[in-house]
């Protein structure tokens, strides 16, 4: 399962790191472009939802191997690509991919191990994500100017096939519990700490995603990064993921409030200290580091608030989550693509940290998202809330 993290993370966002070879060769401006991330996004939406209703008799394991399929086709055709539109359409088969594997990964998780090391399982989980996100931007890059973008999108192809094969070989039979309808779903928002959190979530993921989509266009055209260059600012970007996951799963018992506040306001102050930085590339070096290490920590802190927050409904909040989470990817990336267009790209870091602050105010202390989803458990999660001071 952590394989496939690892290359969903990196078929997701690898056109980052391509964007600009991507958008000249098949005729579309840079922003334009951008919109191969958002349409993932939006067919992750509707899949997270839909998965466990449409396909909720289906042993799990069956399931993911067929997720892991979908997701090898797509890159196919991404690879065969003939025009912006066809790239769409196996845009929109990787996020089905997305949406329906994210929305069972905690769920199956919870199944795979004992309660007690469901948060250590996430991290070697999350460690899928700190790896696709240390070499996906990078290897993009370099070997994009080598053997070109489509060829970087072969070259995943094997990888694709390997760990459908690995599945098949390793995964339990996990028997469903049962459909879980889109009703049960979407009525989750109406648990008041569900509700705050999704909306927090979505501001968080979107804010930072308006300004990873372009840091691309950010570092040729204000930084004026050479290929190499850009590619060694992407590394630091990526490896500073392994940092953030590490440091988020030893912190996340003890500190997760204050995580799920911090993490989206330290990013938010790193996104505006790039664009002074833009003059020095050892400074923006070590930004873009701290950068990564932040924006990996993220996903680890909020897939625990969920694991621990929604236990009688895990499969149902995981969809619910991925679709807030997709959706807010969706709309940041297409946020920041129309503010580079028909602004600059620093109107597109600027809302970037717009975003990134609002999501930090709506946690607050984190009260509100401590008191339990589970409605029998208010009281007692209250008293646990009041007894640690939010964090």
């Amino acid at each position: 399962m952590t394989l496939c993290v690892a290359l969903l993370i990196a078929s997701e966002f690898m056109p980052v790191s391509l964007l600009t070879p991507i958008a000249h060769d098949l005729g579309a401006t840079e922003g334009v472009a951008g919109q191969a991330i958002s349409v993932s996004g939006l067919f992750a939406v509707v899949t997270s939802l839909l998965v466990s209703s449409v396909f909720g008799r289906l042993d799990r394991r069956r399931l993911l191997i067929g997720l892991t399929a979908t997701m090898l086709v797509s890159l196919l055709l991404i690879a065969a690509a003939p025009n912006f539109a066809f790239l769409m359409v196996a845009r929109a088969l990787l996020g089905v991919t997305i949406g329906g594997f994210w929305s069972l990964a905690t769920a199956t998780v919870v199944r795979l191990v004992p309660e007690a090391a469901v948060p250590k399982a996430l991290s070697v989980l999350y460690m899928g994500n700190a790896t696709a996100t240390a070499f996906a931007a990078p290897l993009g890059s370099y070997l994009g100017g080598l053997i070109g973008w489509r060829g970087v999108f072969w070259a995943l192809v094997p990888l694709a096939a390997a760990t459908m094969a690995w599945q098949w070989a390793s995964l339990p039979a996990m028997p469903s519990s049962g459909r879980v309808p889109v009703g049960r779903v979407l009525g989750l928002v109406r648990r008041p700490a569900v509700g705050r959190a999704v909306l927090a979530a979505m501001l968080t993921f979107g804010g930072a995603f308006a300004a990873f989509t372009y840091f691309r266009p950010f570092l040729e055209g204000r930084a004026h990064a050479t290929l190499g260059e850009l590619s060694l600012l992407l590394l630091a970007l990526g490896v500073a993921g392994f940092a953030g996951t590490a440091a988020a799963g030893a912190a996340i018992d003890r500190h997760l409030y204050r995580l799920l506040r911090g993490l989206p306001l330290a990013l938010g102050v790193v996104t505006l200290g790039l664009l002074p930085a833009a003059g020095s590339l050892w400074t923006l070096g070590l930004l873009l580091f701290a950068w990564g290490a932040l924006n990996a920590a993220v996903p680890v802190a909020w897939f625990n608030w969920l694991a621990r927050g929604v236990k009688d409904q895990p499969e149902a909040a995981g969809g619910l989550m991925v679709a807030a989470i997709q959706l807010a990817i969706m709309l940041g990336a297409g946020l920041g693509g129309l503010l580079l267009d028909h602004l600059t790209i620093v109107a597109t870091m600027l809302g970037s940290a717009a975003l990134l602050g609002a999501a930090a105010v709506l946690v607050g202390d984190g009260s509100a998202l401590g008191r339990t989803a589970m409605p029998d458990e208010a009281a007692s999660s209250d008293d646990s809330i009041a007894a640690t001071g939010g964090a």
